[in-house]
This record gives C-alpha cells, structure tokens and sequence, in this order.
C-alpha cells in the first residue's frame, strides 16, 4: 500500500478547493494583464526604482533576521525556564500584529521624537523615512519567521552532538561553527528565505515607519498600491512581476539552498 492510497480519499476534497483559494486568485491576476504593454507597464523609471530597492532592502533585512535570529532561535530552543516561556511570545509577536501597528511601534521607538530616535536625532542620526527605515520595518516583520524555522530545526536536532564533541574536548565556539551550525543549515535556509519573501511583499510597516518616496523609501509594493490609483493595468503588470520575483526566490533559490544545507548536514553526522 502506497503512502498516498492509504489516505481516505474524501481527504483529497478540502485539500483541492484549499488549493484552489490559493491559485484562483493568482490565475486572475495573470489572466488580468495586457499582455502585449506587460514590458512598457513594469519598465517605467519608478517601477524599476522600486523593485531594484525593494531586493536591496530585503536582501539586507535578511541578513538582519540571520545575525540576530539565529543566536534567538538557539536560545529559545535550548532553555525551557520560566523567563524564556514569558519572552518567547514577545519576540514572536510581530507574527500577529498588523502590519501598521508594527509601523506605528518601530515610528515612536526610532521616530525623531521616539524612545530611542530622540537620542539618535540629537546625534545627527535620523532612521524614520529612510532606507534604514524600511530595512528595520522589514526586519521587523521577517525575523519571528526565521526564529520559528530555525527554533524548531534545534529542537529536532537535539543536543547529542554538541556533547560529544564537548567531551572530545571542543570549545563551545568550535562546537557551534563545526557541529551546531551546520546541522541548523537546512532550518536555516529555509528561515532565510522565508525572511527573504516577506520582507519583499511588506507594506504596512513600511509605509507607516519610512513613508513612501521615490528611490528612497518606496518599495515595490508601495509602487503597486500607488499605481493602482492611476494606472490599474501597471499595477496588475507589478503584482504579477512581484509574484514572479517571490516565487522564483522561493523555489528556486530556496530549493538548491535547501539541498545544500542538507549536504552540510550529511557531512557533519
């Protein structure tokens, strides 16, 4: 009996329409486009401007999310105290805000006149409505999905290996370069890449912490949402080239990634 056969076959029903609720919508935006304008609708100045700024920040707030995810996401897998319990929920809370919460709270923390941001101003350093800003609104959104892959790599993981090469004699710095680190590989990549796609399609933060000028602050999906007041066919043309660029990271990107993060892992055990 095959994996698939055992499954009862009225399984398949709600897996179909669900799906379905994904691709439907995504047919209907490429069925929307003019195709034969699709060049001359996404190739305007400001739309290549966006999109270029758009992988630049993301590529940048994923390299954020790695560098302070990572020792998080250990941190949390490795300790079960009371403490831990009580800060794990607020570290993964940007997961459930909306969006523009996340960008009204990161505004009066880095504003001009923020918690922080008012010292940072005094020092002739100003984060809200920048391309920092948009970097940290992005990061602040992607970074409790890398924690949570990665979080659950560790556990999955276990500690067995990090011990023995302990009592081999390792220093706790060697043991996480040699050992630890490339047994999270795969949970890794696979974080980063999700880190990756959403800070690509972020909107609400963006918006409300860095606004939206152009070459500066407004990303492609700000681009979107503009154009979509005055020009609906480029907006649909942008959706889909936005889609495109997502998906292709996603798995293209996220699939070798993912096969050499396993390589890595193979070695180690």
């Amino acid at each position: 009996m095959t994996t698939a056969s055992a499954l009862p076959r009225w399984i398949y029903l709600p897996a179909a329409v669900g799906a379905l609720f994904v691709v439907l919508p995504l047919i209907a935006v490429v069925a929307k486009v003019d195709w034969p304008q699709f060049l001359s609708l996404i190739s305007s100045e400001s739309s290549r401007a966006a999109l270029v700024l758009s992988l630049k920040t993301a590529a940048a707030s994923t390299l954020l999310c790695v560098l302070f995810g990572v020792p998080m996401a250990l941190v949390l897998a490795r300790n079960d105290g009371r403490a831990i319990q009580v800060i794990r929920p607020l570290l993964l809370l940007p997961l459930v805000l909306p969006p523009v919460v996340g960008g009204i709270a990161l505004l009066y923390a880095f504003g001009r006149l923020g918690l922080i941001g008012q010292y940072l101003d005094a020092a002739g350093i100003r984060i809200a409505f920048t391309t920092t800003a948009v970097v940290l609104a992005q990061t602040f959104v992607s970074l409790p999905f890398l924690v949570i892959a990665l979080e659950g790599a560790a556990r999955t993981s276990g500690r067995d290996y990090d011990v023995v090469a302990a009592t081999l004699g390792a220093r706790p710095t060697t043991v996480w370069w040699r050992v630890s680190l490339p047994l999270l590989a795969p949970g890794l990549v696979s974080g980063a890449v999700l880190a990756f796609a959403r800070s690509l399609g972020e909107f609400g933060a963006t918006l409300t912490f860095a606004g939206s000028r152009e070459g500066v602050t407004r990303t492609l999906p700000l681009e979107i949402y503009l154009q979509r007041e005055t020009d609906a066919d480029a907006a649909v043309a942008l959706s889909v080239l936005l889609v495109v660029v997502a998906a292709v990271v996603v798995l293209v990107l996220g699939a070798r990634t993912l096969r050499a993060g396993s390589a890595m892992a193979g070695r180690v055990q």
